[in-house]
């Protein structure tokens, strides 16, 4: 199973675990991403703390199985209200994700191509 990090957004994750074992709805079911174009349907993933950049003996920390249940191409900048709310920032505007998103990811502005991954928590 792959793994994919969820450092930005940890706290959103743990509290979607917690909503869906209550059988309420997730605060967050989607993602985009810089690359993961191999990425399919049906793709189950291990959501971690932090994949990359660990230090030597600094162990993978398991947050959650994800599986992926639609996934597509598209710019940045035509992410929506609803979206922004999905992706676990119900406070923000589509231009502050934006922004927010750009800043924290390298070579990356409203004009980038992301992947927009939709997913379900299997618990």
């Amino acid at each position: 199973m792959r793994i994919i990090s969820a450092s930005l957004t940890e706290k959103q994750v743990l509290e979607s675990v917690e909503r869906v074992r209550r059988g309420e709805p997730p605060v967050k079911d989607i993602t985009r991403r810089l690359g993961w174009e191999y990425l399919k349907v049906g793709e189950r993933l291990q959501v971690c703390r932090k994949c990359m950049g660990r230090k030597p003996g600094e162990p993978l920390v398991k947050l959650a199985v994800i599986e992926v249940v639609s996934v597509r191409r598209e710019l940045l900048n035509t992410i929506t209200a609803d979206e922004v709310v999905r992706e676990g920032f119900p406070l923000m505007a589509p231009a502050e994700f934006v922004e927010f998103f750009s800043r924290t990811h390298a070579k990356c502005n409203g004009f980038t191509t992301v992947t927009r991954i939709e997913f379900k928590y299997i618990v």
